[in-house]
């Protein structure tokens, strides 16, 4: 039997809420099949708190195995490098994360504050994530960080992740089978395509059908800030309630699975220079995107430009 431990940062609480929305089987059903005792979850346990001391003692003395840590929200480093906001008993809660991480054979980051920082990473809370601060590798545990498995933080990015990737997940780990990463350290199995890669909305996107409003059929990129082609991520395959996502509904993708999420400006609004969007899809060439666009937006067949709403 395996053991896991889930530690609460700095964060809303959305991953466990995701978690929980999983089905077939649901969260502590998969726990049962994958035979590892859930040692403690903040929401879920209703163990002493001298009993959870008692049980992170053990932990650290190694006297009571942890095969994975996972961390849910950001790590509370402010003010000034102290981690007094975000405290246990008087003590820096990220001091807990580090001695735990240290024992752990397993690190599992879920959702995008536990893997890149998320809210709060300049500000004076120095949220920070585990492994990495937005785009640079270091983070809290440092670059050169592995857990006991001989494996780095494996960041599962969302906001929140889906229940699917964390099942997922949990079942590699397991079964002792290592996920491949990718430079973020994210799994290939769920991070290898991009948002865009799904979409119901494709067609619309090739022959530039723009959209300016909610709802609508048409592509939300060009005008409403929909960052699916940008960013990878398994939303558009991995549905919400088996059915669903953001761009299926007309509301735009808004990147949450990067590690510069959230980004500095509006979610809903494209930023472009003379309607060309200044981020363009991943190994998309500019030039030849601006020529290309442009023949397709004229050539956009009938059925696509006499759409009608979805509402």
């Amino acid at each position: 039997m395996k053991t896991l431990y889930w530690f609460q940062g700095g964060g809303c609480g959305g991953d466990t809420y995701s978690l929980l929305s999983g089905e077939n089987p649901d969260f502590l059903g998969l726990l049962h099949s994958l035979d590892i005792s859930l040692l403690w979850h903040p929401s879920l346990s209703n163990i002493s708190p001298g009993e959870h001391e008692a049980l992170c003692q053990g932990i650290l003395s190694g006297e009571r195995p942890l095969d994975i840590l996972v961390l849910e929200g950001s790590v509370i480093c402010g003010p000034a490098g102290t981690g007094m906001f975000h405290t246990s008993d008087g003590h820096p809660r990220k001091e807990r994360i580090y001695a735990l991480a240290s024992r752990a054979a397993t690190v599992l980051a879920v959702g995008t504050c536990a893997c890149f920082g998320g809210f709060g990473v300049d500000d004076v809370v120095e949220s920070t994530g585990l492994q990495f601060l937005k785009k640079r590798r270091g983070g809290f545990l440092g670059p050169d960080f592995v857990a006991a498995s001989g494996q780095p933080v494996i960041n599962l990015a969302g906001c929140p992740c889906h229940h699917d990737v964390v099942a997922g997940a949990l079942m590699a780990v397991a079964a002792g089978i290592p996920l491949e990463l990718d430079k973020y350290q994210r799994p290939l199995e769920w991070y290898g395509t991009t948002v865009h890669q799904g979409c119901t909305r494709n067609e619309y996107h090739e022959y530039r059908v723009e959209e300016s409003d909610f709802g609508e059929m048409g592509c939300l990129f060009f005008h409403m800030g929909r960052a699916g082609p940008l960013v990878p991520g398994p939303c558009n395959k991995s549905l919400w309630n088996q059915q669903s996502s953001k761009t299926r509904m007309g509301v735009p993708c808004f990147g949450c699975t990067d590690p510069e999420f959230p980004r500095p400006n509006p979610f809903f609004q494209t930023p472009n220079i003379e309607g060309i969007p200044l981020a363009l899809p991943m190994g998309v060439n500019r030039a030849h995107y601006m020529v290309y666009k442009g023949m397709a937006a004229a050539a956009a067949p009938e059925h696509l430009r006499k759409r009608r709403s979805k509402v």
